[in-house]
């Protein structure tokens, strides 16, 4: 929420200028700050400057009108409660206004006593939820399970498949961008899942040195090399009767990734260095942001390794496909900080909430959270404005992108436009297959699935028509 319901005001929304000020000198009496717009545009305004805790609205306004207002306000914070005023008899209006997701409504002329009422049961209500929020957060960290910020389709569809798969022992694969939030997703498996009140062990595979994550993983007892002066515990050891989180997995050595598989189908290992097996009681949920089915095409990933990690496989939308959380992720961050660095809660402005949405996220919510933390750090007048987002110079989502059909050429007959695209399409095709395969026309023949010799032969006639 973007402020304390305590600090917040009685944001009215009137264009005749005696009642507005009646209104306002009526709350005002009875304790509550008042801040006060003319019409729709000017609310929308008010309210992304001061944050209010309840919305007071005409229905009739000069420009626009009260259901602007009541959606403007939904957009800005969904608890955000709305009264709407309506002439005395005007019932249907106000029925409409409650169907749009205003809490009640006041016929005029207003009496100042039913004013008061509602609007402290509105605060109530709004100081109830702020309370009842609050405690569920600190329910979910106690019990370990990670808050998961978002009402995206999206990310509604990777919360129910993360139900899913944590009510079984099905090792769950993490696919997506890096910082999309897969962490937080596997352990939000471990949390909900029947070994949540086992260890939850995580690895990073790819900040390790290759030499050193074997016996990270693994363990060694005492001597097994240079150095080893006592028994090492690994990981899967670690993790036994809970979870391990492989992150990145992606970028295992290919040794080391058969000697995963075995762990996975035997449940079992040897630390390096030692003859006895060690048996485990393991679940594991693996990351990573590469594309493990073209590596395994490319042979950098093993096919049965994959077809065992990919029992359950999850695939984590970047945050540009999540715009409608982008402000919800924002405000959440902006009261994390706020409360970290012990400030008061903050509000994000109108021009900075627009530049928010706008821009693509190329590092998706690792980098919002970071943007925002650095826009708390500099702001220090209640607001996060625009300059302290630091984004100017970044790509935008709105910014114009060249349209990849306007340079083939169209001229002849269907036959001819459709052979010029499909010979460019396998041409572009190759060309990535030989860089995947790092220039091994037999790796790129498997990549693509054509025959070796019908590569080759394709290949040769290209050098041909160049030479």
């Amino acid at each position: 929420m973007p402020l304390p319901v305590s600090r917040s005001p009685i944001l009215v929304v009137e264009d005749r200028d005696s009642l507005r000020t009646m209104l306002a000198r009526t709350l005002e009496s009875h304790g509550h700050a008042v801040a006060e717009a003319r019409d729709e545009p000017e609310a929308v305004e008010k309210m992304w400057e001061t944050g209010p805790a309840v919305v007071l609205s005409d229905l009739r306004l000069p420009r626009g009108d009260g259901f602007g207002v009541i959606r403007a306000a939904k957009e800005f914070d969904a608890e955000l409660p709305v009264i709407v005023m309506t002439a005395y008899g005007s019932i249907q209006d106000a029925v409409a206004a409650i169907k749009q997701g205003a809490l009640d409504f006041l016929a005029k002329p207003v009496d100042p006593d039913h004013l008061l009422l509602l609007v402290e049961r509105a605060v109530a209500q709004r100081r109830l939820v702020a309370e009842y929020l609050f405690l569920k957060e600190e329910v979910l960290a106690r019990r370990g399970l990670p808050k998961i910020v978002g009402a995206a389709p999206a990310l509604k569809a990777v919360s129910l498949a993360i139900q899913k798969a944590a009510a079984t022992d099905a090792t769950v694969l993490f696919e997506g961008e890096s910082g999309t939030g897969k962490e937080l997703f596997a352990r939000a498996v471990h949390a909900l899942s029947p070994r949540s009140e086992g260890p939850l062990v995580a690895i990073n595979c790819a900040a390790i040195p290759e030499g050193l994550l074997e016996t990270e993983l693994f363990g060694h007892e005492k001597g097994a090399f240079t150095g080893a002066v006592g028994r090492k515990i690994g990981k899967f050891e670690a993790a036994d009767g809970g979870t391990l989180f492989l992150d990145e997995i992606g970028d295992l050595s290919l040794p080391l990734q058969a000697k995963i598989l075995r762990a996975l189908e035997t449940k079992s290992f040897e630390r390096l260095g030692g003859t006895s097996t060690i048996r485990v009681d393991v679940r594991v949920v693996a990351a990573t942001n590469r594309q493990l089915r073209a590596a395994v095409a490319a042979r950098q990933f093993r096919e049965d390794l994959y077809f065992r990690l990919s029992v359950f496989p999850i695939a984590i939308p970047p945050l540009r496909d999540r715009q409608e959380d982008i402000l919800l992720l924002a405000r959440h961050f902006v009261e994390r900080f706020c409360r970290e660095m012990n400030k008061p809660v903050m509000v994000i402005d109108e021009a900075a909430a627009a530049r928010l949405s706008a821009y693509r996220w190329p590092g998706n919510v690792r980098e919002l959270q970071n943007c925002i933390e650095r826009a708390v750090i500099l702001a220090d007048d209640g607001r996060v404005r625009l300059e302290h987002l630091r984004l100017d110079a970044e790509p935008v989502e709105g910014a114009r992108r060249e349209d990849p059909w306007a340079s083939i050429d169209w001229s002849g007959s269907l036959a001819d436009v459709t052979s010029r695209v499909v010979a460019e399409a396998e041409r572009r095709k190759i060309d990535l297959a030989l860089e995947q395969a790092g220039g091994d026309v037999g790796r790129a023949s498997d990549i693509l699935g054509v025959d070796y010799r019908a590569l080759a032969s394709r290949l040769g006639a290209r050098r041909t028509v160049r030479s």
